[in-house]
């Protein structure tokens, strides 16, 4: 029989699927450094910094035991529990353990899920650009529209309220936030979410808000969750996970907190896609987590993030031309390099090969920022210092007009 398409055509949800220019860096970083060359990178979004030790010995302990057979598919009730109490210790919220929370692999199954569980196609999806790119390629997954609402430079990265009110319709389902924010580095002030809110309940849709870098917040930054804020908990989904907080970024354990009554939906897309988290890993954080030792190398790496943006920030300080907001939050700054005359595709493409120093175009993260690159400062001192004075002979040689 004769069919009248190409079998191995991929799926026309994928279409306007891209692949990410954060992985293709990554990428091209390891494939520099398979031949032998020394690359300094500010690219990824991943702690440089080990995996807290009692964690290691507590998940090589339950290996030992023989915790290698299949789990909850919620996650390990002891971790359940354990997440609750810490929930509600750090944002004031209270999630039961047992209805409210599912433990997934990693964070981008439990984005997935959430989107999956919950957007139609025709459904109105906001995004904040720029943004971390899963967001608009689930929104396309789900055969739903994407509306994009800019994050200005001017305005700190913050988010103007006149913009997102313009974005809202009547067919808006969901408004997808990230805070800290990766790529800005911004930290949403506690008045501007509490707009966000009332717009949420006026207007009636949903947010997931995406809180994976909570813990990673500097000098006068707070965080809030808006899970937090009156009325707020039954129509918020928390996406978060371990990869950032406790440097576990090859771990991939993530989670969903949610409201009860939506759980079951999310429920029911993570049993068809990993059926359950590897039970060792979750028994060992049951048993570590709390520890104060594990606190303690949080606070250790928190203070050296803390210090790792100021040394980049004395670096850029000292390369004319380009201009930034200091991030208060996660590890990232979006750094503005229009006055040279190249979009940032150009400007990563040729330092990395030219200096052999990665960055992110920020064309990979919001079309707003073509002419910017995101600097991440998830890397040791030393490797920022070098990093920027590579940048700083990159600019004063003209190179990116080779």
């Amino acid at each position: 029989m004769e069919k009248e398409f190409d079998i191995l055509t991929g799926a026309k949800r994928l279409d306007e699927v891209r692949f990410s220019k954060i992985r293709t860096v990554m990428d091209m970083v390891a494939d520099l450094r398979a031949k032998g060359e020394k690359v300094l990178a500010l690219s990824a979004g991943e702690p440089d910094f080990d995996t807290p030790a009692p964690i290691k010995e507590a998940v090589i302990k339950a290996l030992e035991e023989n915790y290698t057979h299949y789990g909850s598919n919620r996650g390990y009730p002891a971790l359940r529990k354990l997440l609750s109490e810490k929930l509600e210790k750090e944002t004031g919220v209270s999630y039961d353990p047992e209805t409210e929370i599912i433990f997934t692999t990693g964070g981008a199954e439990a984005l997935n899920n959430a989107f999956m569980a919950v957007v139609d196609p025709g459904d109105e999806v906001i995004v904040f650009s720029p943004a971390f790119i899963t967001y608009e390629n689930l929104v396309h997954m789900c055969g739903a529209k994407l509306v994009k609402v800019p994050l200005k430079k001017e305005n700190n990265y913050q988010i103007d309220m006149d913009d997102l009110k313009a974005a809202v319709t009547d067919k808006t389902k969901l408004l997808v936030m990230n805070n800290p924010n990766n790529p800005t580095g911004a930290v949403y002030s506690k008045e501007c979410l509490e707009q966000v809110c009332e717009l949420a309940k006026e207007k009636n849709f949903l947010i997931l808000s995406d809180e994976m870098y909570s813990r990673l917040v500097y000098g006068d930054g707070k965080f809030y969750s808006i899970a937090s804020f009156p009325d707020m908990k039954e129509r918020t989904i928390i996406i978060n996970g371990f990869s950032k907080t406790y440097a576990m970024t090859g771990w991939r354990v993530g989670y969903v907190a949610a409201p009860a009554k939506l759980l079951p939906s999310i429920l029911k897309v993570h049993q068809y896609c990993s059926t359950c988290c590897p039970t060792f890993i979750h028994v060992g954080l049951a048993n570590a987590l709390d520890l104060p030792e594990t606190e303690e190398a949080v606070c250790k790496m928190v203070d050296a993030f803390a210090k790792r943006r100021e040394v980049l920030i004395e670096g850029l300080d000292q390369i004319p031309g380009i201009t930034y907001v200091k991030p208060e939050g996660a590890f990232y700054a979006m750094v503005d390099v229009s006055s040279f005359g190249v979009d940032g595709d150009t400007f990563a493409a040729k330092l990395l090969k030219e200096k052999h120093v990665a960055v992110i175009p920020g064309s990979g993260l919001g079309e707003n920022c073509k002419d910017a690159v995101r600097i991440s400062f998830a890397a040791s001192e030393d490797t920022i210092r070098k990093a920027t004075a590579r940048m700083k002979e990159f600019i004063q040689e003209k190179a990116y007009e080779s």
